[in-house]
């Protein structure tokens, strides 16, 4: 099974939506890069119900992005930030340093 490594930013938004076995098992197959037949070891599970609640927890995941879309627009939001950042150190400009500021505690916010 690849590793989509877009599922850990997801669990990290949205996994206390998720049930606690799912949570766990995605949390130890991509964060603690754990097998299936770690994981099933230390849930007392087998490979197959480890491998049904990652599944389905993705699932899951992903259908609450799809609807909310925070992800998407976090992303969309560091992406305008690094254009404004760019645009700031190209001119100078009375304010400069406080429009950068302001850019730094959005980017803290984040």
């Amino acid at each position: 099974m690849a590793k989509d490594l877009n599922v850990t930013v997801l669990l990290d938004v949205y996994g206390q939506l998720l049930t606690e076995k799912q949570r766990f098992a995605i949390d130890m197959y991509y964060n603690e890069d754990l097998s299936l037949a770690e994981i099933a070891e230390e849930i007392n599970i087998s490979r197959q119900g480890v491998l049904a609640s990652i599944k389905q927890g993705e699932k899951h995941l992903a259908e609450f992005e799809e609807q909310l879309g925070v992800v998407k627009r976090f992303r969309n939001i560091n992406s305008h930030i690094a254009r404004l950042t760019e645009i700031l150190d190209k001119y100078d400009f009375a304010g400069k340093d406080e429009a950068a500021e302001i850019i730094g505690e959005i980017s803290n916010e984040l």
